[in-house]
């Protein structure tokens, strides 16, 4: 269990996080630029049989971009890790999304397609192996990042991915500004456990948050669809814990969790931007607890494996 300071208590480095929150606080900026200056072009056409890879953060936003593009009809899209994909499968676009551009497992699996497969490679910056390996390069230098955890990066992609598919970002974007700046409930940020749900495109986003909160804070979190939430998972809501829904929550749901005595949080927005609000709970709580995520234990901002 992560133990956290009283809410009074200084913070132990107020430097810590120092990109990790300039990175979260800039992602409506950084969303509206990234949607004004999309080439469509450089993303598959409506009808073309796609799968899109990634690696932790960049797989949950895999997971959200192919739920969205089936659900709008442009066609049969599967996500995977890129360690777990299936390359031999008929596809006839392969997008490959990795902030680093260094990614072993990406790179592995793009220099394994069939040469009849267009590849689309999804960096921040151009001049990476990855965007020397694919036929066309979406680069996002403007959303890179130096914290080790990814904030801004990833949903900008996530941006770029939407307007692909004929999405008007603007209210999202909207909400997003009010997001950054809100007051945060005391009972998210002192809570001693966390479950993160979603429904359609917002499971990949609820996955990536609980992901943030531990990287980030070293929280105890879980992420699970909503509709599978009370097939079993409910069994560790209790007063203390925090169920965050991002979207619409199933009938039932919330008066299910309050027989628990947990915290049932549904900002009511698009999930996108309850991602923000998530992420700004794992920075306040790893700074709480003495922590920096602009470096956190064990991990580096890219991951190189032996060859």
């Amino acid at each position: 269990m992560l133990m956290t300071h009283n809410s009074h208590e200084p913070i132990a480095d107020p430097a810590a996080g120092h990109h990790m929150e300039e990175e979260l606080r800039s992602q409506p900026d950084v969303w509206a630029q990234a949607v004004e200056n999309i080439d469509r072009s450089a993303l598959p056409d409506a009808g073309t049989r796609v799968a899109i890879v990634g690696c932790g953060t960049s797989w949950f936003m895999a997971q959200s971009y192919a739920t969205l593009r089936e659900q709008s009809g442009q066609g049969e899209t599967d996500a995977f890790t890129a360690s777990e994909a299936f390359p031999a499968r008929d596809y006839d676009a392969v997008i490959a999304l990795s902030r680093s551009g260094t990614t072993t497992e990406v790179l592995q699996l793009v220099s394994g397609l069939r040469d009849d497969v267009r590849t689309i490679g999804i960096v921040a910056e151009e001049s990476t192996p990855l965007g020397s390996a694919v036929g066309d390069v979406i680069a996002l230098p403007f959303a890179d990042e130096q914290s080790v955890v990814q904030t801004r990066f990833a949903t900008t992609a996530l941006a770029v991915l939407r307007a692909s598919l004929g999405e008007d970002l603007a209210p999202v974007i909207a909400q997003a500004r009010d997001a950054v700046g809100s007051a945060l409930d005391e009972a998210l940020l002192s809570a001693e456990q966390y479950t993160f749900l979603g429904t359609g495109f917002s499971v990949g986003l609820a996955h990536e948050a609980a992901l943030k909160m531990r990287e980030a804070s070293q929280s105890w979190t879980e992420s699970y669809p909503a509709k599978e939430y009370r097939h079993g998972p409910i069994s560790i809501a209790s007063e203390g814990r925090v169920v965050w829904m991002f979207g619409t929550p199933p009938t039932g749901l919330a008066k299910d969790i309050a027989v628990t005595g947990a915290h049932f949080e549904n900002g009511g927005g698009d999930p996108m931007v309850d991602l923000i609000r998530a992420q700004r709970v794992a920075l306040e709580r790893a700074r709480r607890a003495g922590l920096n995520p602009d470096k956190p234990r064990n991990l580096s901002r890219a991951v190189i494996l032996d060859q």
